[in-house]
């Protein structure tokens, strides 16, 4: 008799504990904090925020907008390559010039530096950049002594943070390097640490359908020297930048400008003085054409925050991961042309 009741007390306690397991393994809670423990942590990615593309280290740069010199006497340029975001705008009469803004490269070597104008210091401030510039206009110079923008004037540092090249004739051999602006930003107690907001990307999505936008051709006279033409390559999916019938590389290193986004803007333009220098509105918006990935877009631009972003019936359209460049214009129908 005390047998039985010992195996029937035991097959009792086997069911029980039976029940108590199977009732562990039906509960929700419990499956959550399994899937908790046996998931992957989550990786946020450090991503560079001018060009949309990834980065080993932790992003913590800001950026510097230097003036380069687009003058015959100035090609090929140096580090032009490397910059996240360049503008191609006109300075005087013909002439352009580019306003190149660098956060996710360093360049040993950016030039030739040339003047400021008022219009390229307002254009830096969209990116919170430091404006690094050889010299001003009378309307740049009134700008940046405001006070409101980090510079380094070439005019104060000539022979220290720039220096000249012994192969060219000033005013087309001034250069600097990435080293000499924190060293620069460094004396005059400026913070490198705040990195710029990131420009609207859309992902690794496709362009969005448009026209065939294979080459573009941006005129600024009616020379051959002045114009900036751009050619699709289909093997890397950029556009490769010739000026006056050759292809734009560094003068170092031979690479060539590869761009992701080609940005055309029309602006209003006025001639301000006997110099040929203008002003440029910058604000009102207006007419704009986008090529990306062999594809061009009729777009609108609008200046949002100090940038110059390109909007389709209101809705902002992001860019393709990579480099940007931006033509700015007095009239697409005059100086534009696509094939």
């Amino acid at each position: 008799m005390m047998k039985m009741q010992r195996l029937f007390m035991a097959l009792l306690l086997l069911a029980m504990c039976t029940a108590c397991k199977q009732e562990e393994n039906s509960n929700p809670k419990a499956d959550v904090v399994k899937k908790e423990e046996t998931s992957a942590p989550i990786v946020e990615k450090n991503i560079y925020p001018l060009t949309g593309l990834p980065s080993d280290e932790k992003v913590e740069q800001r950026a510097f907008a230097v003036m380069i010199n687009n003058h015959p006497a100035a090609r090929p340029q140096s580090g032009l390559h490397q910059a996240d975001l360049v503008y191609e705008v006109l300075s005087e009469g013909n002439i352009t010039r580019f306003l190149a803004v660098y956060q996710s490269n360093q360049p040993r070597v950016i030039g030739p530096v040339r003047s400021a104008r008022e219009y390229y210091v307002d254009l830096s401030t969209g990116f919170d950049a430091v404006f690094i510039s050889h010299g001003w206009s009378p309307q740049a110079k009134e700008t940046l002594e405001k006070g409101k923008h980090d510079y380094l004037n070439g005019l104060f540092y000539d022979g220290t943070l720039f220096w000249r090249a012994p192969f060219r004739k000033a005013p087309h051999n001034s250069y600097i390097s990435a080293e000499n602006i924190k060293e620069g930003a460094d004396l005059n107690g400026m913070n490198l640490s705040k990195q710029p907001k990131p420009l609207p990307f859309t992902g690794a999505k496709e362009a969005a359908e448009g026209d065939s936008g294979l080459e573009a051709i941006v005129r600024y006279d009616q020379s051959d020297v002045w114009n900036s033409v751009y050619k699709y390559d289909i093997q890397t999916e950029k556009y490769l930048r010739y000026s006056n019938n050759e292809q734009t590389k560094d003068l170092e290193t031979g690479d060539a400008i590869a761009v992701d986004n080609l940005f055309i803007a029309e602006m209003n333009h006025q001639t301000i003085d006997d110099y040929g220098r203008r002003a440029i509105d910058l604000t009102s918006g207006g007419k704009g054409i986008l090529l990306q990935k062999g594809v061009s877009l009729q777009v609108e631009w609008r200046n949002i925050d100090g940038r110059i972003l390109p909007y389709i019936s209101g809705e902002p359209v992001g860019f393709v991961p990579g480099k940007t460049w931006i033509n700015i214009v007095p009239a697409l129908e005059n100086h534009v042309s696509l094939h």
